[in-house]
């Protein structure tokens, strides 16, 4: 998958934002992002360590360098989105 499809994909940055507090396992993952299906969202995953911006720990999946960077990227217009959202609600 071409890096900038898998950066237009919802899902991707609600990975990376779900581990902005530290490492969560699959598992816990799956329960934050209302992924059904463990088969689903491991192929996710999978993609999101082979593009660098997670990596599998001790403790789980957690952000690199690189997803920090992506969500701090990410992070102004995800604030914008949240409020066009309420005020177009």
């Amino acid at each position: 998958m071409a890096l900038l499809d898998l950066l237009g994909r919802r899902w991707c940055l609600r990975i990376v934002w779900e581990l902005r507090d530290g490492a969560l396992t699959s598992r816990a993952l799956r329960a934050a992002c209302d992924e059904a299906s463990p088969t689903v969202l491991q192929a996710r995953l999978d993609e999101l360590r082979e593009a660098g911006f997670i990596a599998l720990g001790d403790s789980g999946y957690q952000l690199t360098p690189l997803g920090r960077e992506l969500l701090e990227t990410f992070l102004p217009l995800h604030r914008f989105a949240e409020r066009w959202s309420r005020q177009m609600g």
